[in-house]
């Protein structure tokens, strides 16, 4: 447990440190969009991500990675795996727009966390959750937010509707064992055989 809270700590402070690099961009011109995109945070996410995770490739060596690969399956839960000298980490970029509210968010589906994390005993995905606003066609990040976080200390609230945890992304963690985060998933989950 300490040694994750500690990866979540070297996360953060690489995230930190992208921040600073990237730029603002537009995701299209006004020919295109002539009014804009709806200010919507899934207008753009998937695209934000992407831009995220090529950055972090592409900067790679002023953040003091060996490597970022992310050329991941859709049904990954991570979108990379940033790699040092000593460890492979396993990312998953989410993004907030910082011109709206704190929401719950779906975070994953519980039978793949559950299934990943009792599959492979060193696996531990580290959500980087991202802060940007945007107005009509521009995306500018937000210096002032960031969030990381675990699976395993997560506030478990399942969404009975579509079987996946949902938190906000500025939370508490609760501090649990990988064995306590497995038992948790399957009571709390419908999608979980408990044979």
């Amino acid at each position: 447990m300490e040694q994750l809270k500690q990866d979540i700590e070297f996360i953060k402070s690489i995230y930190k440190k992208l921040l600073m690099i990237l730029p603002s961009f537009n995701i299209t011109d006004e020919k295109i969009l002539p009014y804009g995109l709806r200010v919507h945070t899934r207008s753009v996410s998937w695209l934000v991500e992407q831009v995220i995770t090529q950055q972090t490739k592409f900067n790679k060596t002023k953040l003091g990675l060996a490597e970022v690969d992310f050329n991941m399956p859709d049904t990954c839960l991570h979108d990379c795996i940033i790699k040092t000298a000593e460890k492979e980490y396993f990312i998953n970029i989410k993004v907030h727009n910082s011109g709206g509210r704190e929401n719950k968010n779906d975070i994953a589906a519980v039978e793949k966390l559950y299934m990943q994390y009792s599959c492979n005993p060193v696996y531990n995905v580290i959500y980087v959750c991202m802060g940007i606003y945007f107005e009509n066609i521009k995306i500018t990040f937000d210096a002032d937010y960031i969030a990381v976080f675990t699976a395993q200390f997560l506030p478990i609230y399942v969404n009975p509707r579509n079987d996946k945890i949902q938190a906000f992304y500025k939370h508490n963690p609760q501090y649990r064992s990988r064995r306590e985060f497995l038992k948790i998933l399957k009571e709390n989950s419908k999608s979980i055989n408990l044979e």
